[in-house]
């Protein structure tokens, strides 16, 4: 039956509806569902009165009177016609998406179930084919926010087709089929089937090319869902382990959001920060995490603030942060458990599981039901389809039964586990076959083991040289980390004969960074231009803080954009074909009468690896705790002895304490090689925190020329490098009253040296010089960025000179003496991946890099590096210059030598 109503009466009221309609629709596009579904829901309730207000009349007047009144009224509205059907329609539709964030996808289901309902209603045929369409449409999406990604890719199949029949009666429908493509698009690519999602979205850009080339008036529509397809196409290349890509596509979506859809930032750099996490940044992505977090949170974007939770629990589990695991999963797993999502809330289980697992198997104790535990999940993932995270709640119970003895259980459950897919993550293939190399242990077949540590790290390799970037590369070494050690620990306590074997295992997974051959970078104007805006804007904190101004809102842009340049240098790929790896013989050939040392750390013993004359030796050395703690406090006494106003009294505590630290040190490190080592020129090798000790300052090495190198392979390719006849260049910076006066003093020594000082110090300039030159002193105050190495800096006249603009010289300086603050300072990631500004010179194609592990006084400083340039004017080798200078005065001379000499 129809009911009637006067028709401006019901035409005013159903205008209100309209309106609500559209306010709620912008607010489900702007990522605020608890506004939108508000709205529609009174726009529901006002369309419910107003079918109910009409009812009434009916039932009192009767149906000839009321079509009577409408004769009198001279015009009507059926409140139940096709317009009022189609606004039903469009309101529950545009509610299902809002509620499903708010109360789960059962309860967004029944909403597009009523819609689908009313569309035997629509006359109109087109009208009912784009409502369907929307039905559908709305519905895969729903489906896939509840991981039921074959469900909604089957109803998005639905959409596309729908799509498609109104093109073919010949409706405009650029709109539709595109995001019809994009959601099925992205569907596929988070079920693994990256054949069907690449040619989704190589369709979905030909329609967006077609409805922007034909002049159409919804052009920020189209361009919004050309964003959205960069933004597919990131996840895609995420999926496909090309990681470089992804990133790059992730950087080109975020400039198109901040200018179409700036609330859909937040989950575009959850997105990122999962792809960072495949390759090993786990703190990259935590930070990113941890900005979008608060903004989901203020958005009410509930399912995207659980999944955010997620991956912050991943990131915690990949830095060894147990506690954190536990505190992010568990968050999460309520949120999905209260929406019904059972597969969010079985990854999020996953990984609260690896988190004790981990812990059982560092304390060696395993609760006899945790392998069960981890085989009722994984069967719990594979009924849900996460095919490969089944695998890994499967593999822990095999490495949970192998700890305890139980190897034929292990083989039980490692036989259920499916082989790698193409879209299997890289850490489930190392973890597959840590698995495969500890069952070969647990059997006795010790070089079945070592071939499958071997075969995981060559894989890793291949997924490493599809890196761009010295921050994605190093990134990697974290997933063969427990496959490496295991490796060493084998040689170690198994092996007759293990010197020659450790080195070899050794130079496979440390520093793989500079195993590659650098190239000349691509010019990145868009990087170039925010850095020099980052630079201003440097200044402009640094002035403001200096004239007293209020500088808290400018310090945020600065940071946030700070931020963003470390994000675009992610994607930079100025790598080569990757070097082999030193050979021992090789290295032996290159040493001479020098002598290498490599130190190492496993079962918390610290041992030496010693390479000389020919032969090779592994020295033990004592508990790897004490050592380590020893070598951060003398670090912190140096530290803490810089300062050039520091009091006598003040002064004479402090170094006698850093002698005592450095005595200690001097007895584990170095006394038990003594008779090894004679008198010998040293490379270091270093581990870890042994990354940031002043050497010159042992009693040991007072006056012995030596270089300090990442690994074998980094030194030799060092010692290889071609020795340029280039310029020298002097720079002093800003703010060194002492400074100034050691760069005119080293005139003397480099008298066709160019010099750039105070004003003519910028960064152009001193970037200009620095190309080709063969010897560059650089005395400026610096920083270590520990959030990104490669983002340490040197300040000049005209703001900051970062790390990363060096190391893009197309020929970068031979020599580079850094004599500012502890700028051989390195981030030490696993595989003792060690970024800095110095390590950033040397992976480059840099020889040698002179700098300071710890702060330095100014007139320290200047001293030192006069002594320094003397001995290098003479014609001494780097290693022996420092050696001479350091000699003076260790403790405020904490200068160390990279590279080669």
């Amino acid at each position: 039956m129809r009911y009637r109503l006067p028709g401006t009466d019901v035409s005013q009221r159903l205008d209100e509806v309209r309106e609500l309609y559209r306010r709620g629709l912008r607010a489900n596009n702007a990522w605020r569902p608890a506004e939108a579904a508000k709205l529609l829901r009174r726009a529901l309730r006002l369309l419910d009165r107003l079918t109910a207000d009409a009812a009434v009349d009916a039932a009192t007047l009767g149906a000839d009177a009321v079509d009577a009144d409408l004769a009198d009224a001279g015009a009507a509205v059926d409140v139940e016609a096709a317009d009022a059907v189609e606004l039903r329609t469009r309101i529950l539709i545009s509610l299902a998406p809002a509620d499903a964030e708010i109360r789960g996808a059962d309860s967004a289901l029944e909403y597009l179930r009523s819609a689908e309902a009313l569309l035997g209603s629509v006359p109109d045929e087109v009208l009912r084919i784009e409502l369907t369409a929307k039905v559908a449409g709305q519905r895969g999406l729903i489906l896939g926010r509840a991981s039921r990604l074959e469900e909604s890719i089957a109803s998005l199949s639905v959409a596309v087709a729908a799509r498609e029949r109104a093109c073919a009666a010949g409706e405009p429908s650029h709109i539709g089929l595109a995001t019809s493509l994009l959601n099925r698009g992205t569907m596929h690519t988070s079920a693994g089937h990256p054949g069907p999602a690449a040619r989704d979205f190589r369709r979905l850009l030909r329609v967006v090319e077609s409805g922007l080339s034909d002049g159409r008036s919804d052009r920020d529509e189209l361009n919004l869902l050309d964003a959205k397809a960069l933004h597919g196409l990131a996840a895609l290349a995420w999926r496909v382990g090309d990681i470089p890509k992804a990133l790059w596509y992730y950087e080109k979506t975020f400039a198109r959001y901040s200018e179409l859809i700036p609330s859909a930032l937040p989950k575009l750099r959850m997105d990122q920060a999962e792809a960072l996490l495949s390759a090993g940044l786990a703190e990259d992505a935590a930070r990113q995490l941890d900005e979008a977090l608060p903004e989901l949170r203020r958005l009410r974007n509930h399912q995207n603030e659980a999944e955010a939770e997620l991956l912050r629990a991943t990131a915690a589990l990949a830095v060894g942060d147990l506690a954190g695991v536990r505190n992010w999963a568990s968050s999460a797993q309520r949120r999905f458990r209260r929406r019904g999502n059972q597969y969010l809330s079985s990854r999020a289980a996953l990984i609260r599981l690896r988190a004790t697992v981990d812990e059982a198997l560092a304390r060696d104790r395993v609760p006899a039901n945790l392998a069960g535990k981890a085989l009722a999940l994984a069967d719990t993932l594979a009924r849900l389809d996460l095919i490969d995270q089944s695998g890994v709640a499967r593999m822990l119970a095999v490495r949970l039964e192998l700890r305890r003895g139980e190897v034929a259980e292990a083989v039980e459950h490692l036989a259920l586990v499916p082989k790698p897919r193409r879209v299997t993550p890289v850490d489930h293939r190392m973890l597959r076959r840590l698995c495969l190399a500890e069952l070969a242990v647990a059997r006795g077949n010790r070089r079945q083991a070592f071939a499958q540590a071997r075969a995981g790290l060559a894989e890793l390799s291949r997924f490493r040289d599809r890196m761009g970037g010295v921050e994605l590369v190093s990134g990697t070494a974290m997933h063969g980390r427990a496959l490496g050690q295991l490796a060493i620990r084998l040689v170690i306590e198994h092996s007759r004969a293990p010197a020659r074997q450790l080195f070899g295992w050794l130079e496979r997974t440390r520093a793989q960074v500079y195993r590659y051959q650098p190239l000349p970078p691509p010019e990145d104007p868009v990087l170039a231009e925010k850095v020099s805006e980052y630079r201003y804007l440097s200044r402009e904190v640094q002035q403001a803080h200096l004239a007293g101004r209020p500088s808290r809102d400018l310090a945020a842009r600065h940071a946030a954009l700070g931020r963003e340049v470390m994000r675009l240098g992610w994607r930079d790929s100025p790598w080569g074909q990757p070097r082999p790896m030193a050979g021992i013989d090789e290295v032996v050939d290159a040493l001479g009468d020098r002598a290498m040392i490599s130190y190492l750390s496993t079962n918390d013993v610290m041992m030496a690896l010693v390479v000389v004359a020919g032969r090779v030796r592994l020295v033990p050395l004592g508990d790897a705790r004490e050592i380590i703690v020893a070598a951060q406090e003398l670090h912190a006494d140096l530290d803490a002895l810089s300062p050039d106003t520091l009091s006598t009294l003040m002064a004479q505590a402090v170094a006698g304490s850093a002698v005592r630290r450095a005595r200690q040190l001097d007895e584990r490190l170095l006394r038990p090689l003594a008779a090894l080592l004679g008198d010998r020129e040293l490379v270091v090798i270093p581990t870890g925190a042994l990354y940031a000790v002043a050497w010159a300052v042992l009693p040991s090495l007072r006056g012995r020329p030596l270089v300090v190198a990442p690994s074998a392979t980094a030194w030799l390719a060092a010692h290889r490098s071609d020795r340029q006849d280039g310029a020298t260049v002097l720079v002093g910076g800003p703010g060194l009253a002492a400074a100034v006066g050691e760069v005119n003093g080293l005139s003397k020594y480099h008298p066709a040296a160019e010099t750039l000082n105070a004003e003519e110090a910028t960064v152009q300039d001193v970037l200009r010089a620095l190309d080709g030159a063969a010897l560059a002193h650089l005395a400026a105050h610096g920083a270590h960025e520990p959030e990104n190495a490669l983002f340490s800096k040197l300040e000049l006249w005209d703001g900051a000179l970062f790390a990363h603009e060096v190391a893009r010289l197309r020929r970068p300086p031979q020599h580079v003496v850094l004599a500012a603050c502890e700028l051989a300072l390195s981030r030490i990631r696993p595989g003792d991946e060690a970024l800095g500004f110095a390590g950033a010179l040397l992976s480059a194609g840099g020889r040698t890099v002179t700098a300071a592990v710890t702060r330095v006084g100014d007139q320290a400083a200047a001293a030192a590096m006069a002594d320094y340039h003397r001995q290098l004017a003479a014609g001494a080798a780097p290693a022996t210059a420092l050696a001479e200078a350091a000699a003076v005065d260790p403790l405020r001379r904490p200068f160390i030598c990279l590279g080669a000499s």
